[in-house]
């Protein structure tokens, strides 16, 4: 009976200890990662304009200060003081991103012109970001004083891949839009007010086609790289951006 008694109570200190290293292996550690928390924080957004100023940003291949640009009622505002060329004064930011998430409200002037590119590259021998990075288009489609092409209308990636109208739904000039670019690896997504209007793999066939085909022939250096700054067009027009944040992938 004795021995039994002894048996069972070793069985029991033996559950115990079982049940007590079980417990602590959850537990974090000194020097242990949390990768919980790793992997929130490497998909957490970042703010790409604060609401007050143009940190953050600057004139593409520029150094001198911004005058084409200011902040106005919390959104960032090209003023339309630009010389009417397409690379008067576009803004960039000044970090690089290579796989990202983008999300941004946007308004434009009636008849006005705008874009958000990506990739792009900064270098002397470049007049402006579209020579580099591919665009995101804001455009008055109704209003629009000149023909427009359907690679030209909002939505579309400028020039390649026009947004399908189907799903496209733009507000009324002086209302703020959503859009949102999606990159990863190649695969392109362009997102309006809610919708995906634009999906494309780059590389392909296809793509080599309309780049060799179409505008970018003269531009050898479209899309040259899988890595580069945000920027924001000053064709002329009045344009406002707010609430511009970006998750890296």
């Amino acid at each position: 009976m004795i021995q039994k008694t002894m048996k069972m109570a070793a069985i029991a200190a033996l559950a115990i200890g079982v049940s007590s290293c079980n417990s602590n292996s959850g537990d974090q550690q000194d020097g242990d990662v949390d990768l919980t928390e790793t992997a929130a924080t490497a998909e957490e957004w970042i703010d790409l304009f604060d609401g007050e100023s143009l940190t953050g940003w600057h004139g593409y291949n520029k150094t001198e200060s911004v005058n084409n640009w200011e902040v106005q009622d919390g959104a960032l505002a090209c003023t339309g003081k630009g010389n009417k060329e397409d690379f008067g004064g576009d803004l960039v930011s000044d970090r690089e991103f290579g796989n990202f998430e983008l999300e941004w409200e946007w308004k434009i002037a009636k008849e006005g012109n705008s874009g958000v590119m990506y990739h792009v590259v900064e270098e002397a021998k470049y007049k402006a970001p579209y020579e580099t990075g591919p665009e995101y288009q804001m455009i008055d489609d109704e209003g629009f004083p000149e023909k427009i092409e359907d690679w030209q209308k909002t939505g579309a990636n400028y020039a390649m891949n026009p947004a399908d109208e189907d799903q496209t739904e733009v507000k009324p000039v002086g209302e703020w839009n959503t859009s949102k670019i999606v990159y990863n690896d190649g695969h392109v997504e362009h997102w309006l007010n809610g919708k995906k209007v634009v999906e494309f793999e780059e590389g392909t066939e296809e793509w080599e086609q309309e780049k060799s085909a179409g505008k970018w022939k003269d531009f050898p250096d479209y899309k040259i790289t899988d890595h580069g700054k945000i920027a924001l067009q000053d064709h002329g027009d009045s344009a406002w951006f707010r609430n511009i944040r970006i998750k890296e992938l």
